[in-house]
């Protein structure tokens, strides 16, 4: 029996177990994260996030979720790992760039007088529109075309934020039963690997309302790569505008801006930690 050192971080209330593996190999981290993730039985968390070596990059982060699928990414846990990266002295730098499946992502390290971090802003890649599998059995976009579940229809977009999502707008995100909704949406046969839901009520052309259902994780307090989404998707709609616009989740506030000519995403917004120990890892 070995001990792992781990930090549990949170961004905006989507919260995840960070471990070391340069120093702390993980042989089954699928396992693990189903294992430690149990908020009864575990240690709690929306997944597991592990920060290793990159011959691409400075460093790379590998995501899974609470019920051991493997994310492509995670704009919430890649701030995080810019802090922890930052807190745990691995690196002097304050741009970094980060391997993940999705391609390999910077970021940017907002430090206040003191050198702490008070915010990092992360370079998404571009926000695109998904190919879905269409109902007459064709592949194609989704851009404000009908999405219904339950007898209910919504307006949808699909956007590849590489991982994929649905933005459905609706007229009071709050009012809805995710629990009942967001397990049909995110196994609809038009995403074969499964999506990432959000709800979405725009505000004002600077603000936006979303609550999310997240694949592998259910309902989370807030979703980086989701925050983006939902900013594209409105911004491709002319709701929003384009060069800022600030979406606010459960667990809090992110501010998105995107370029319509490069398609390029940036976010901005908090990572903390909330405590440390060691897993007896048996």
């Amino acid at each position: 029996m070995r001990t792992i050192p781990f930090t549990k971080m949170e961004g905006l209330g989507n919260d995840y177990i960070y471990v070391n593996v340069l120093q702390h190999p993980i042989p089954d981290p699928a396992a693990f994260s189903r294992r430690w993730s149990d908020r009864r039985k575990g240690i709690g968390s929306d997944g597991l996030i592990l920060i290793g070596g990159s011959d691409v990059a400075d460093f790379s982060m590998r995501i899974f979720n609470a019920d051991g699928s493997e994310g492509r990414m995670c704009g919430n846990g890649a701030r995080c790992v810019g802090r922890y990266i930052h807190d745990k002295g691995l690196s002097p730098k304050t741009t970094l760039t980060l391997e993940t499946l999705s391609g390999i992502k910077t970021l940017e390290l907002d430090l206040d007088e003191g050198g702490a971090v008070r915010a990092v802003t992360v370079g998404m890649g571009p926000g695109v529109p998904l190919e879905v599998c269409l109902p007459d059995g064709g592949c194609g976009t989704l851009i404000q075309r009908p999405v219904s579940a339950l007898g209910h229809t919504w307006t949808g977009t699909a956007i590849d934020m590489g991982n994929p999502h649905l933005v459905l707008s609706v007229p009071d995100p709050d009012a809805l039963n995710l629990p009942e909704i967001g397990p049909v949406l995110e196994h609809d046969p038009m995403f074969p690997d499964r999506v990432n839901v959000e709800f979405v009520r725009v505000l004002s052309p600077t603000l936006i309302r979303m609550r999310v259902w997240e694949r592998g994780s259910g309902i989370t307090a807030a979703c980086g790569t989701g925050a983006c989404a939902s900013a594209v998707a409105m911004a491709m709609a002319g709701l929003t505008r384009p060069e800022g616009c600030s979406v606010r989740m459960d667990g809090g506030n992110l501010f998105v801006r995107w370029d319509p000519e490069t398609k390029e995403v940036w976010m901005k917004g908090p990572a903390e930690t909330v405590f440390e120990g060691t897993i007896l890892n048996d």
